[in-house]
């Protein structure tokens, strides 16, 4: 019989490339989800559909299913992936595939398979996607302690909207590469990025703590010009809004969230 599991992206509120050097972050899980069923044949090996993807993430999922076989064995059969989480801009789509495919094909007591999985494919992450996305809860995380479930964060972000404003350039690994060779001259927005947290512990609103986190990720230099521009709109009519994850060096800069 087919077996079908999904999983939620993520939402940072605040932590981005702080989180990398020991700064606490706030995540919450995302509405949107990504879907893997797989039927079982007795012959032919796995097949990936997915319609509609770039075949760059075709080949990412064979890599993720490559992976789990290492730890259930060659399984035969087909892999149908769904869902309307956006790929590769910032919302964890790379993790979510990851958690799904897992629980998908070997049940949802996989999680220690699921973070060697997520340890291969996306090297040098902070384990925040995967706390959040696994648990499917809002999440105060740190690297090196174990991350806390945070039920008052959940609706922090109703009324919140979601701007595309495009595919970035580079890899998440890439930007963490690029980040960390740079960490000395960075040591004042990712102060900057890591007190936003805390500003939001103490329950300042995340409109007014919005506004220097955004400057922060620019000070990083993780959102790009045009970006900077739209934000810079946004706020010139009182709303508030801050790049997704990563970010971009060039091209677009991913998700952007918007209040206000």
């Amino acid at each position: 019989m087919a077996r079908r599991s999904s999983a939620p992206g993520k939402i940072i509120l605040s932590g981005e490339y702080a989180v990398l050097f020991g700064k606490r972050a706030i995540a919450v899980p995302s509405a949107e989800r990504l879907s893997v069923s797989f039927t079982p044949q007795r012959t032919g090996g796995t097949v990936v559909a997915w319609e509609g993807a770039d075949p760059r993430w075709i080949e990412y999922a064979k890599r993720i299913l490559l992976e789990l076989e290492k730890a259930s064995g060659h399984m035969h059969g087909s892999v149908v992936i769904t869902g309307n989480l956006p790929l590769g801009k910032g919302m964890g789509s790379s993790t979510a595939l990851v958690v799904a495919t897992a629980r998908c094909l070997l049940g949802h007591d996989c999680e220690a398979a699921a973070r060697n999985v997520e340890d291969t494919v996306n090297p040098g992450h902070s384990g925040l996607d995967f706390a959040v996305i696994w648990q499917e809860l809002p999440m105060l995380f740190q690297r090196g302690k174990k991350p806390e479930a945070m039920e008052l964060m959940r609706d922090i972000i109703a009324g919140a909207t979601f701007l595309d404003t495009g595919t970035p350039n580079e890899t998440t690994p890439e930007l963490v590469k690029w980040i960390r060779s740079r960490e000395k001259a960075l040591r004042s927005p990712i102060e900057t990025i890591g007190e936003c947290t805390e500003r939001l512990l103490r329950a300042e609103p995340l409109k007014e703590v919005m506004r220097d986190h955004h400057r922060a990720q620019v000070a990083l230099g993780v959102v790009p010009k045009s970006v900077q521009e739209t934000i810079a709109a946004i706020e010139k009519h009182g709303g508030s809004a801050k790049v997704l994850g990563a970010g971009a060096r060039t091209g677009g800069g991913g998700m952007v969230l918007v209040i206000g």
